[in-house]
């Protein structure tokens, strides 16, 4: 049996009929000016601005001030260089990482935890482009993205932005996005810098970690988007190890973690992310506080006259001003957003569309679509898949389970409020969580203009092939009611996070989760109505782990882990169940049985901001289960697929100071479909590593009975561990271990070197 492959990848995007494609095709294509040559022209551009236009380049205009959600002052002229007139245009910058907010006519893309959850760079690196495809024809110049906040807690309010608690997926995620964006010509914007790993006190928390812990947990996706040659890096609200990270030397300074780490963009402020004096912040090494004003929560320090009275006083000297406005210019030309730039085009300031300042210019594309949908079937988790078919063969056709054979099934049930369309007037930070949850809130919420729920999409697949009863709430009693009898019934179940924002509360919970239970009784749900369905498919739509006590019940048949894919949630699920698409997404990280299993905790009461100590130090989720002893429900990596797949003939070669990893892959099962393998390393005993650390993976496509030979590469760097005494990468000296499966805890070869 063939399930036909979806591939809306680069080339498909390119090859769009969209003339946005078409043009940025053409963009992308030619060379971005080297560093050397941004710098210079930006110290050139420098040496003409009068101290008010230094000023206006690094400070932003307000909140309410801009189309934009930030923006800057440029000069009103033209600058006459040796080599050419530069006209400065406001710089728009905009939410958000899964696609652009408080917009309209824009797509609705998977978030960062469902692009992980692809173990896909492919994949990875597509969504940046798109992405950037749209922020671009809307005139914005900075993406706010990607976010690279690493999941030390599975209930972390914005876990679902970023991509998991691993560094090194977060690393590959952050660099393929960063590549993706700014092959467009959009900076990206490497957030939030650093160890941002919850929203209760974030505002001035202080998150304190170890140098150790420090360089190969939370600095790596950073280290990882340097690679990547990111623009631009934003500062979070708390502070690290007692300092506000804004205006924290040891970070963003001129010998600080970032420039020592090669970094040649600008630091930008989180929003109303600054405190102290504008000197404190400046000499510190911050180059543009956003938005410019105060909030509440901070700000304002760079504005108000406050930065112009440090320079004037000597507080802060002009060659400190000269620098910060020219690495602000530089990565503005280095992307080359000085030539045929498009302008903005909306006004962010009224989402709903309205107003003279919102064109209504529409940057969605069918390729774009595709890609949404594409990556919410390949994100989408298969965890249980109780089959059985009319021969008892794994050829036969499906009597219950998955995939779904159309032609058997006559009578379904539809089953649980986040199957119907979500609330469309929602507020400007998507804070609903009344039908299907394709995004968590805040200001990394994305467009619902064009959202396709689960029971439209099903039912225009169905048809008149069966009957289709629902019951569209969590009602105990109703949706039991709607599956008695039925020869399927699919249960949609959910849990949501977000943002703190101005403390808001979302049906009890604000920003950070409460626990790890399905809102609105959904394990009931599906206990209700699997006691009544003997063909039961659970289909889960959240943020980051929940509790499936529920799972093991005989009558669920399978159980999809959809996380929170976007607008095309719909199609991307029935592509998944009734087979037009193999399954081959991965956990990117446990599920476990309780909390107590991922060794770390939320603080929600504090009498005043805490510190929190990182004493879990390298110990994160499936690293802290592996050293405890604690077997997940559901382990890191893990993902069924309709087909199977063996691994044999494991290789281990040395190309420099690297090492290659080779093994074969077959695929031994009745259907196409695609592998995940998954490479882990572990380091020898003295260098007092986790058991073992992921170090690669890809994303292998094999139809029946085919072989395919793989290959991963380990860099030294990715090889050695952080040595505080000299400050630098070491590789420790002893056995390396070579672990190859299709999860954490499913290794198929073994080997050392």
């Amino acid at each position: 049996m063939v399930w036909p492959r979806l591939s809306h990848s680069l080339n498909v995007l390119i090859a769009s009929s969209s003339p946005c494609s078409i043009l940025f095709f053409c963009l992308i294509t030619e060379r971005p000016g080297s560093w050397a040559e941004a710098y210079s022209l930006a110290n050139e551009t420098v040496q003409q601005l009068t101290l008010d236009e230094k000023l206006g380049l690094v400070i932003g205009v307000g909140q309410f001030g801009s189309r934009c959600v930030g923006n800057i002052t440029p000069p009103s002229r033209s600058i006459t260089l040796s080599s050419t007139t530069l006209t400065i245009p406001p710089i728009c910058f905009n939410d958000g990482p899964a696609g652009l907010r408080l917009v309209k006519e824009v797509t609705g893309f998977p978030t960062g935890i469902n692009a992980a959850s692809t173990f896909s760079r492919r994949l990875m690196r597509a969504r940046g482009v798109a992405l950037a495809e749209e922020f671009r024809a809307k005139g914005v110049h900075v993406f706010l993205g990607p976010a690279m906040d690493i999941m030390r807690n599975p209930k972390a309010g914005r876990g679902w932005e970023s991509a998991g608690p691993d560094p090194y997926l977060s690393g590959e995620f952050a660099y393929e996005t960063i590549v993706g964006v700014q092959s467009v010509g959009v900076q990206a914007c490497a957030k939030h810098f650093i160890a941002n790993n919850q929203e209760h006190w974030r505002y001035g928390l202080s998150a304190d970690v170890d140098d150790r812990t420090l360089h190969e947990i939370y600095w790596w996706p950073f280290m990882r988007s340097i690679d990547a040659d990111v623009a631009s890096v934003m500062c979070a609200y708390n502070r690290f190890n007692q300092t506000s990270s804004c205006h924290n030397e040891a970070l963003i300074g001129s010998n600080g973690l970032l420039r020592q780490g090669g970094f040649q963009g600008y630091v930008v402020s989180d929003w109303g992310a600054t405190h102290d004096s504008a000197s404190d912040n400046a000499n510190a090494g911050l180059d543009m506080e956003q938005p410019g004003d105060y909030i509440v929560i901070g700000g304002g320090v760079y504005g108000n006259g406050g930065l112009k009275s440090a320079v004037n006083i000597g507080d802060v000297s002009v060659t400190t001003l000269n620098e910060m406005v020219v690495r602000v210019l530089a990565s503005f030309l280095h992307l080359g957003q000085d030539s045929d730039y498009p302008a903005i085009n909306f006004n962010a300031q009224e989402p709903d569309g309205s107003g003279n300042l919102n064109l209504g210019i529409s940057v969605r594309s069918e390729a774009h679509t595709a890609l949404t949908r594409e990556i919410g079937a390949a994100s989408a988790v298969l965890l249980k898949n109780n089959r059985t078919t009319t021969t008892g063969s794994v050829s036969g056709v499906t009597l219950r389970g998955l995939p779904v054979a159309q032609e058997r099934i006559k009578t379904i049930a539809i089953v649980g409020q986040d199957a119907k369309m979500p609330n469309l007037n929602c507020n400007a930070l998507g804070e609903c969580n009344d039908g299907t949850m394709s995004v968590g809130w805040g200001s990394g919420t994305n467009s619902l203009q064009y959202i396709v729920p689960p029971i439209d999409a099903i039912t225009e697949f169905v048809g008149n092939s069966a009957t289709i009863t629902s019951s569209l709430s969590n009602d105990l009693s109703a949706g039991p009611a709607a599956a008695r009898g039925k020869d399927l019934a699919i249960v949609f179940v959910n849990a949501m996070s977000g943002e703190l924002g101005a403390y808001d509360i979302v049906v009890g919970n604000m920003g950070d989760r409460n626990d790890l239970d399905l809102w609105y009784k959904g394990g009931s749900l599906v206990k209700a109505v699997a006691a009544v369905c003997n063909n039961t498919v659970v289909v889960v739509h959240s943020v980051g782990p929940v509790y499936m006590d529920w799972s093991t019940h005989v009558n669920v048949s399978a159980v999809i882990y959809a996380g929170a894919p976007g607008e095309q949630t719909g199609p991307s699920i029935v592509d998944i169940i009734w087979g037009e698409v193999n399954p081959s997404g991965r956990l990117p990280f446990s599920i476990a049985y309780d909390e107590d299993a991922y060794g770390t905790e939320i603080v929600y009461n504090s009498l005043g901001f805490p510190t929190i100590a990182y004493d879990e130090k390298l110990l994160l989720d499936y690293r802290y289960m592996n050293k405890q002893g604690i077997t997940p429900q559901f382990e890191f990596g893990f993902g069924l697929s309709f087909t199977t797949f063996s691994y044999s003939s494991l290789s281990i070669t040395s190309s420099g100071s690297s090492k290659v990893i080779s093994f074969n892959i077959a695929n031994t099962g009745a259907f196409d479909g695609t592998e995940i393998p998954q490479m882990y390393l572990g380091l020898p005993d003295s260098a007092g590593e986790p058991q073992k650390v992921l170090r690669g993976f890809d994303e292998v496509v094999l139809a029946v009975g085919q072989t395919s030979t793989v290959s991963m590469t380990i860099s030294q760097k990715e090889m050695s561990i952080w040595d505080v005494p000299s400050q630098s990468w070491v590789k420790p000296s002893g056995t390396f271990t070579v672990y190859v499966g299709a999860s954490i805890k499913d290794i198929r070869l073994t080997g050392s070197f």
